[in-house]
């Protein structure tokens, strides 16, 4: 079970140079993968391709030997769970906990299921005494804390994280990535990060997909 790249082209206009050429990589559940290369490189670009949000020129991506191109959206974003380099841009509800409740709300969880993986991941992310709070006064560091919580708390076959640890100190990337390792352990979850964090890769990650700009693309895994 994984999702799989194959042979992307991706450009943002037929006039416009290829951002993504001839770039394959497979990311398997059970494993952390990380895409890393230089800015510029179409690393943000590939994990929006991989989610279904932009359609490739050629080439196809599958999620668990399913065509992205046959599920909404919707479907796609029940599978993989992603979190934005910029966290206020997933931020939308009134409260903390609104914001916990709505994904969980959509999965059609219990009100006892909900309440239980709220106080849970809030309490694990250290922003519990924020649970009544307008999420838009919380640090940027927060946000991202917010923001992973929710995710984490929809449990999805995968995670797609792109850079998690740039608002975080040490203790908190180490309580991130200890989360990440139990449930690759315990649930078989399949996690992509895009970062530029070589340590937290080289301590948490289990095999790269590095994207090396004007090399046409070529992934080296």
């Amino acid at each position: 079970m994984s999702i799989k790249a194959e042979n992307i082209y991706f450009r943002y206009g037929p006039d416009l140079p290829y951002v993504i050429e001839d770039l394959s990589g497979e990311f398997e559940r059970g494993r952390i993968t990380a895409i890393m290369g230089p800015n510029g490189s179409g690393k943000t670009t590939f994990s929006k391709i991989l989610l279904g949000i932009l359609k490739p020129e050629k080439g196809k991506v599958t999620i668990d030997g399913q065509d992205v191109k046959e599920l909404s959206l919707a479907q796609a974003g029940r599978k993989i769970g992603y979190v934005m380099q910029n966290p206020a841009r997933q931020i939308f509800s009134p409260t903390v906990r609104e914001e916990m409740a709505f994904g969980l709300e959509n999965l059609g969880l219990g009100s006892d299921e909900i309440n239980r993986r709220t106080d849970l991941y809030l309490e694990y992310f250290d922003i519990a005494q924020y649970k009544e709070e307008f999420p838009f006064l919380l640090s940027k560091g927060e946000k991202q804390r917010l923001i992973l919580a929710a995710v984490l708390a929809m449990e999805p076959d995968y995670l797609m994280l792109d850079e998690p640890t740039a608002a975080l100190d040490m203790k908190r990337k180490k309580i991130l990535g200890d989360h990440l390792l139990k449930i690759k352990e315990d649930k078989g979850t399949g996690i992509v990060i895009i970062s530029h964090d070589r340590d937290f890769v080289e301590r948490y990650g289990d095999c790269r997909v590095i994207i090396e700009k004007g090399d046409g693309g070529e992934a080296h895994v």
